[in-house]
């Protein structure tokens, strides 16, 4: 078997989802980009089984895969799942001293997310999950071109 593109290009997938996320959060720096796609990434998985979780990870890309799981402790009870403001504060509030999310983060990285894996995939794993999940990763654009895979 091959080794799978995500694993050889992992760089390079890596390096447009960050400008990208910059781009769209008006953010200067790679540092504050991470911040916030980890904030929402753990304020996400808080709302899922393990199972959900690993099964949503299985569909990004290698570096996203790994911030993804990363430090996630599985024996946490599931959160509630809460309105899209509640979500946005608790994502400002992760690492409150080190996080100048603005208050898109969530779409932001969720149309980042959507640009950097297979539509296919992505929709059909979401497709698995709690409808909450589903709301959490919606993007409304004028054109689904926008959303298209960019890096093949």
């Amino acid at each position: 078997m091959p080794m799978p593109w995500t694993y050889r290009h992992a760089s390079k997938e890596w390096r447009a989802f960050l400008d990208d996320v910059k781009e769209r959060m008006s953010l200067e720096s790679d540092n504050m980009a991470y911040t916030a796609v980890d904030a929402v990434f753990q304020v996400f998985r808080r709302r899922l089984s393990a199972q959900e979780g690993l099964q949503f990870a299985s569909v990004l890309p290698s570096v996203l895969r790994a911030i993804f799981v990363q430090k996630w402790d599985v024996t946490h009870p599931r959160a509630a799942s809460d309105d899209r403001e509640t979500l946005t504060s608790e994502v400002k509030n992760v690492r409150v001293n080190h996080n100048l999310t603005p208050d898109n983060a969530i779409e932001a990285t969720a149309w980042a997310v959507r640009r950097c894996t297979n539509g296919r995939d992505f929709e059909g794993v979401l497709a698995k999950l709690p409808v909450e999940a589903r709301a959490f990763w919606h993007v409304d654009v004028a054109d689904p071109a926008e959303l298209e895979q960019r890096i093949l």
